[in-house]
């Protein structure tokens, strides 16, 4: 399966059916899970349709004991001790906005000459 060919509907009604899926293999309704998770039925619904809030994932994760799955889809990120070190022990707070290319960017100079638009 090719997860990017995938819209983000059909990855989120496929985390559903398997949200749903777990709750099965736990024998629990979506009434005590709901209940459990202190949710609403109509969260869990929303979620096993793939229409649901990131808290609501959370909390349901949490209750069928599938909370540590949310390392596998993003792993944390370590740095390495060089660039630590780099750094001087500080960890990166913002991002620069600029992508990274292969190629020097080209050199744009601005003409001081009167020219017309």
């Amino acid at each position: 399966m090719d997860i990017y060919s995938e819209s983000d509907q059909q990855i989120a009604r496929k985390l559903g059916q398997r949200i749903r899926s777990l709750r099965l293999h736990k024998n629990l309704t979506q009434q005590q899970l709901a209940e459990a998770s202190a949710l609403s039925l109509n969260s869990i619904k929303a979620l096993e349709a793939g229409r649901s809030k990131l808290s609501t994932l959370i909390a349901v994760l949490r209750e069928l004991d599938a909370l540590d799955a949310l390392d596998n889809y993003i792993p944390e990120i370590s740095i390495s001790p060089i660039q630590l070190a780099k750094r001087k022990g500080k960890i990166r707070q913002r991002a620069t906005g600029k992508h990274r290319t292969t190629t020097p960017p080209e050199n744009h100079s601005i003409s001081t000459d009167n020219e017309s638009w």
